[in-house]
């Protein structure tokens, strides 16, 4: 892998987030179709970069000299390119928030910034992500939070969902570890003290006909209850822009 890598080319758009946050524009030869979508938080800074499609043939012929990835190209992509000879650089799995944690959002910066030839630029990302984190962290609030979905899903311990809402001083109403539908049953009885509402901000997008999303039980919570809304950008991949989530949590329950 070269020091500076300048012919990268993204696979998907959660590998663009770090390659167009990270990298400087000249070191660009390409991004996903999907960079500049509404998913994708950095789709400003995505506007007039050159996209590719994750095939093969379609990446090769632009010679580059670093391919970077989270799932894009499907799960042969990283030993086709490196038997290619062309250098990958795979995005972690961010679990935590922690930043002495194994699999936390700064490591996962620590090691793309190395990757892209910006251990600097890391460094400086990873201190504001921590001095956003320890503002945050420095209050508590004990009302519940329920992590809702236009899918109709929620999540509960061991995802970095948990890991937002107990961040901004929130409980988990999902008790349940993973993802999950949403808890019809125990909403009939028990209910949470805030909606966590994430994708809902786009009128364009409508739930399928069969998610939970649509049952009256979940409606009613977001008539009932207090909701915060969250652009779906700011939880679609794991990074740092997860903090905005945060933020915005911890500012939706301040009296």
């Amino acid at each position: 892998m070269p020091e500076r890598p300048m012919r990268i080319v993204s696979l998907d758009y959660c590998a663009d987030q770090y390659v167009l946050k990270l990298a400087d524009r000249e070191q660009i030869l390409a991004i996903s179709p999907d960079g500049v979508k509404s998913f994708s938080y950095m789709r400003e800074v995505a506007k007039g970069v050159p996209t590719v499609r994750s095939i093969a043939e379609d990446v090769l012929v632009l010679k580059p000299d670093l391919v970077v990835r989270s799932y894009g190209g499907g799960p042969n992509a990283m030993a086709f390119f490196e038997g290619a000879g062309i250098p990958m650089l795979q995005v972690g799995w961010s679990s935590n928030l922690n930043p002495e944690g194994q699999g936390s959002i700064p490591a996962v910066i620590a090691q793309m910034a190395e990757g892209l030839g910006q251990a600097e630029r890391g460094n400086a990302l990873i201190a504001e992500f921590q001095t956003r984190l320890n503002t945050v962290q420095a209050r508590r609030d004990k009302r519940s939070a329920l992590y809702m979905t236009l899918a109709g899903v929620t999540s509960g311990p061991g995802s970095l969902i948990h890991e937002m809402l107990q961040a901004a001083g929130l409980t988990n109403f999902q008790e349940e570890a993973g993802w999950h539908s949403l808890p019809l049953e125990r909403l009939a009885y028990e209910q949470p003290d805030i909606i966590a509402a994430a994708f809902f901000e786009s009128a364009a997008r409508s739930p399928d006909a069969w998610s939970a999303s649509r049952h009256p039980i979940a409606r009613r919570q977001l008539s009932n209850q207090a909701v915060i809304p969250l652009e779906g950008a700011w939880t679609a991949c794991g990074g740092w822009f997860l903090m905005d989530a945060v933020e915005a949590l911890a500012a939706g329950t301040e009296p």
